[in-house]
C-alpha cells in the first residue's frame, strides 16, 4: 500500500467474530467499523470482529465486492484541510445472502456472536407513521409470521437465531440498532417482539425478558458512493469499487445495556450514558431536521450539492431562522452540550465543500423521514400555543417538491418509496392544499389542526404562484 494510506495496526488473523452486522452500507463502514478498527489498534477486544450480513439482493453484490478485497474497506475522510485515507480491517467475513436467510441465521446462532447490530434505514422497521408503533399487518411481517423458519426480514432472521439459541441453551445476543430513529432500541424491540407475538407468544415473552435492545445515537455524514468517490480512492492508488467517503466528525452515544458483554468502545470515544434520548432528540431535530430544511428549497431551485445550498444566502438564512425560532427552543437540555454551539457545528458541517453530498439524497424518503425529523418539533410548537411558520413552510416545500417538477420545470425523478402516491396527492393539493395534510398516516392530528391548515395553505399557494425564491424572501422578512 502507498505510505499515504493508514492500514490496520493489528494482526487481522488474530481477530475472531463477535458481532453480526445487518445492512452493511456506507454508514456502517464509516462509523461502527471505524470505532472497532480504532479499538483493535489499541490491542483491545480482538474477539469482537464483524461478520457482515444483509437480506436484500444488493447486499449480495456488496458481499462479492468486499470478499474480493479480504473484507477491507477504504474510508476517506474529507477534511477541507486535506483528505485522509485508511483501510478498515474490523470485518472478517460476510454471511452469504440467501432468500431464506439460512446463512445469516446460522451466523447469528454461533455462540461467539454476542451482538447483532443493524443499519436498515429509517423505513426498515415496519413502523406505522400514523401511530408511531410497529405495524404487524405489513406484508413482509405477515409472511414471516406464517413461515418463521424461512424469514424474509432481518427481524424474522433475528428471531429464528434467537429461538435456535434458546432451544440450545445458549445465551441470547444483544440487538443494537444503529439507525437514525427516536428511541431506536425501543423501536427495534417492538419490531422483534411484535413479530414473535404473531406466531409464538411464549417465545415473545422470553425475548422481552432476556434480550437487550440498547438505545443509541449515531452521527457521521456519509455520501453515497459514485464515480467521484471511486476516483478519490484511485488518487490514493486504490482500485476499490466500493470506497466510503465521510466527514471528519463522528459521534456515537449508547446505553450501557448489553445481554452478553460488549467491546470497550469508551476507549475510542463512544459515550455511554443513561441520557441517550437527549442526545438523540438534539441530533434528529437539529441535524436531520436541518437536512430537510435545506433539501427541498435546494431541490426546487435545481441545486445539486448540499454545500452549494449552504452557499445560497436565502437557503442558509432559512435554515438558521427555522432552527433558532422553531427547533432549538424545543430541544431539551443535553449533558455537557451547548445547543447554540451544536447548531453552529451543524451549519459548518453542512457547508463542508469536500463532502459533495447531494441535495437529492437529503430529499430521499420524506414519507419516512418527515414524521421522525420534522413533525415532533412542529407538534411541540403547537402544544406551546405557537404556530411554527418555518416548519410549516418546510412541509409545503416538501409537498411542492413531490409534485414532480422544480421551479424551472425540470422533472424530478422518483425519490421516495411512496413516490407515485405522493405525486398524485401533491398535484391535487395545488388546487386544494388540505389534501396533502389529509394524509393521516403521515400527519395525523397535526394535519387536522386549523392553525396548520391555514398556514400551510398560504405557503403552498404562494410557492405555486410566485416560486421558491419569492416565498423564502417573504418568510425571511417576518
Amino acid at each position: 500500500m502507498p505510505r499515504s494510506i493508514s492500514l490496520p495496526a493489528y494482526d487481522r488473523s488474530r481477530l475472531s467474530r463477535g458481532i453480526v452486522h445487518i445492512g452493511l452500507g456506507n454508514f456502517h463502514r464509516a462509523h461502527q467499523a471505524v470505532y472497532l478498527d480504532d479499538l483493535f489498534a489499541k490491542g483491545h477486544d480482538h474477539d469482537w470482529a464483524i461478520v457482515g450480513a444483509g437480506v436484500r439482493d444488493g447486499d449480495a453484490r456488496m458481499r462479492e465486492q468486499l470478499r474480493a478485497q479480504d473484507y477491507l474497506s477504504t474510508v476517506i475522510e474529507l477534511d477541507p484541510a486535506g483528505h485522509k485515507a485508511r483501510r478498515i480491517g474490523a470485518m472478517i467475513d460476510f454471511a452469504e445472502v440467501a432468500p431464506d436467510n439460512a446463512p445469516l441465521i446460522a451466523a447469528m446462532s454461533d455462540p461467539a456472536v454476542r451482538i447483532v447490530s443493524l443499519t436498515v434505514t429509517e423505513g426498515g422497521y415496519f413502523v406505522d407513521p400514523a401511530t408511531g408503533r410497529f405495524d404487524p399487518a405489513a406484508a413482509d411481517i405477515l409472511a414471516d409470521s406464517r413461515q418463521p423458519g424461512r424469514p424474509v426480514t432481518a427481524f424474522g432472521a433475528i428471531l429464528a437465531a434467537l429461538k435456535a439459541r434458546w432451544l440450545a441453551g445458549v445465551q441470547p445476543f444483544t440487538v443494537m440498532s444503529c439507525d437514525n430513529l427516536p428511541g431506536n432500541g425501543h423501536v427495534t424491540r417492538d419490531a422483534v417482539t411484535g413479530l414473535a407475538e404473531l406466531s409464538d407468544t411464549a417465545f415473545a415473552e422470553w425475548v422481552r425478558g432476556n434480550v437487550a435492545f440498547p438505545n443509541g445515537m449515531v452521527d457521521r455524514i456519509t455520501p453515497a458512493t459514485g464515480p467521484r468517490e471511486r476516483a478519490l480512492a484511485a488518487e490514493f492508488g486504490l482500485d476499490d469499487p466500493v470506497p466510503v467517503t465521510c466527514e471528519p466528525f463522528r459521534q456515537w452515544v449508547l446505553e450501557d445495556h448489553f445481554t452478553a458483554g460488549r467491546p470497550a468502545l469508551e476507549e475510542v470515544g463512544v459515550t455511554f450514558t443513561d441520557h441517550v434520548h437527549a442526545y438523540e432528540a438534539m441530533k434528529i431535530r437539529i441535524l436531520n431536521g436541518g437536512h430537510a430544511i435545506i433539501a427541498y428549497p435546494g431541490g426546487l431551485l435545481d441545486i445539486e450539492l448540499v454545500h452549494e445550498a449552504m452557499a445560497d444566502p436565502q437557503i442558509a438564512a432559512f435554515l438558521s431562522k427555522v432552527e433558532r425560532d422553531d427547533i432549538v427552543p424545543f430541544v431539551a437540555p443535553v449533558p455537557n452540550t451547548d445547543l447554540g454551539s451544536y447548531l453552529r457545528l451543524i451549519e459548518s458541517r453542512f457547508a463542508n465543500p469536500e463532502i459533495a453530498d447531494t441535495v437529492r439524497r437529503l430529499c430521499l424518503d420524506g414519507s419516512n423521514r418527515q414524521p421522525k425529523f420534522i413533525l415532533p418539533s412542529l407538534r411541540d410548537n403547537l402544544a406551546s400555543g405557537r404556530v411554527p411558520e418555518g416548519l410549516i413552510l418546510e412541509c409545503a416545500l416538501w409537498c411542492r417538491y413531490c409534485a414532480g417538477t422544480t421551479d424551472s420545470g425540470a422533472v424530478t425523478a422518483p425519490n421516495d418509496p411512496n413516490w407515485d402516491r405522493l405525486t398524485i396527492v401533491a398535484q391535487s393539493a395545488k388546487d386544494d392544499p388540505s389534501r396533502w395534510l389529509a394524509m393521516d398516516d403521515i400527519y395525523g392530528e397535526i394535519g387536522r389542526d386549523p392553525r396548520v391548515r391555514s398556514s400551510f395553505t398560504k405557503w403552498l399557494n404562494a410557492l405555486w404562484s410566485r416560486g421558491t425564491r419569492s416565498v423564502l424572501e417573504d418568510y425571511l422578512r417576518r
